[in-house]
């Protein structure tokens, strides 16, 4: 057995401990809890440009929360450690997969009950934490992921008696680290890093009033970098606005929901010192509608259209930037794939929900893939034909996922399966592959 595989030894002894040797339940003092997850990932025919036709990984995730709660004030600390074992050279490994002993959160949170007035409540963050956000397309603490995305900073939250919901951020973003190559693949340990050079800040707004199925969310968030020493950057610039209206599922009712966000700023047009400055304006939209059916299985049937922006052959950069978003409850998984995200597609699907009992859950989901421009790269995949004559069709995608509970509370076990068959854009363009996508992953997870 090599010597980093024995790393996992002592993570998944974790799971064979009583609960009550790791936690304990009380309202003040200190509670800690986590979880281990162990997986398994392989593709072949891989979608995105310049990396193996065909690759594994073995991954682990494990995390570690204290919580100290004082009447109204709590100290909390988490610690993530995230490896890969298998990759070389050729293999898409960056600090989506690895990021060893980092404490992503370490902050202090008040609570400050109705300081704010009659029927409110309030708290304050200060420090180091994750966040997720809205609809969490812009900002998430992705858990599919191997590795999360933490700032550090202060976020307030206040919400009323009426449903009223407010959440105001100024963060400074963490860089993970290392991100060289032969750091990752040693599974080498850097503390993560912030500063000034790299700056998130917004809120949002949102009113679901008590019994109501409808949320109304406005939302306006500004992302901005510049050249750090070692860091080249493109000096974005970003203003994102957004409006949501969702309504929730509910069982023999229909369901819906609306998003658009627009995205305006600059942007350097390259990483080099003294690029061009280009004005930026881009677009996401999202709209769905769903049916829940009575019965024992719970079935849900989903259709969901997602469009956005591409990079034309204009002056004006329209590439849409998702920013520290999710992409699993929508478009696919990331890991070895991570082909489908919020960049320069469109792409109407439908998706099968099933829940037949408390301990088992599955969906299963189709895509047709266009890009919104076909001079722009496809997605995440880095597949581009600047000429366009490639075409705009990138295929079809069919995404399943069967999640277990082995043990309630404790041990779950989850399947995942993506089908990409490629479409004219993705084998004809110049730096396309032919040949089906398929990739699998099996986790396994623990929590404590």
């Amino acid at each position: 057995m090599s010597a980093g595989y024995t790393t996992l030894l002592p993570a998944i002894c974790l799971l064979a401990l009583p609960t009550t040797a790791l936690a304990e339940d009380a309202s003040d003092g200190l509670l800690v809890s986590g979880s281990v997850r162990l997986r398994y990932e392989a593709i072949e025919n891989q979608a995105r440009a310049g990396f193996n036709a065909s690759d594994q990984l073995t991954e682990l995730r494990t995390q570690a929360k204290f919580v100290l709660t004082h009447r109204a004030v709590q100290l909390v600390a988490e610690v993530y450690d995230s490896r890969a074992w298998g990759a070389n050279s050729g293999t898409p490994l960056t600090t989506n997969e690895v990021n060893t002993v980092e404490p992503v959160q370490a902050y202090l949170q008040a609570n400050l009950g109705d300081a704010l007035g009659r029927g409110t409540s309030a708290k304050l963050q200060l420090g180091r934490f994750t966040l997720d956000l809205g609809s969490r397309r812009l900002i998430a603490n992705d858990d599919y992921r191997n590795t999360t995305s933490g700032f550090t900073g202060v976020r307030a939250d206040v919400s009323t008696s009426s449903g009223i919901k407010a959440t105001a951020i100024y963060v400074l973003p963490q860089t993970r680290l290392p991100d060289d190559g032969a750091s990752l693949r040693d599974n080498a340990a850097t503390l993560d890093k912030e500063s000034f050079a790299s700056v998130l800040w917004g809120g949002f707004l949102a009113r679901q009033p008590k019994g109501s199925p409808l949320l109304t969310e406005a939302s306006f968030l500004h992302f901005g970098e510049r050249d750090a020493p070692g860091r080249a950057t493109r000096d974005r610039s970003l203003n994102n606005v957004g409006l949501r209206l969702v309504s929730e599922p509910r069982a023999e009712r229909f369901d819906w929901g609306l998003e658009g966000i627009y995205q305006w700023g600059e942007i350097s047009a390259s990483l080099a010192p003294g690029a061009a400055i280009l004005p930026v304006s881009a677009t996401f939209a999202r709209v769905h509608a769903g049916y829940s059916f009575a019965g024992a299985w719970k079935p849900r049937i989903l259709v969901e259209i997602d469009r956005a922006s591409g990079d034309g052959t204009g002056t004006t950069y329209g590439r849409f930037d998702p920013l520290f978003g999710m992409r699993r409850a929508d478009l696919g998984p990331a890991g070895l794939y991570n082909a489908v995200g919020r960049s320069n597609v469109a792409s109407p699907g439908i998706r099968l929900e099933l829940t037949p009992t408390k301990r088992f859950d599955a969906f299963l989901g189709y895509r047709a893939l266009w890009l919104a421009d076909r001079h722009d790269a496809f997605a995440t995949t880095g597949v581009r034909d600047v000429s366009g004559n490639s075409g705009s069709f990138a295929g079809h995608q069919l995404d399943v996922r069967l999640r277990h509970w082995l043990v309630p509370s404790r041990l779950r076990l989850e399947l995942d399966g993506t089908y990409l068959a490629r479409g004219p854009f993705l084998e004809q363009a110049p730096n396309g592959r032919t040949g089906e996508v398929r990739y699998a992953s099996f986790n396994l997870t623990g929590f404590f």
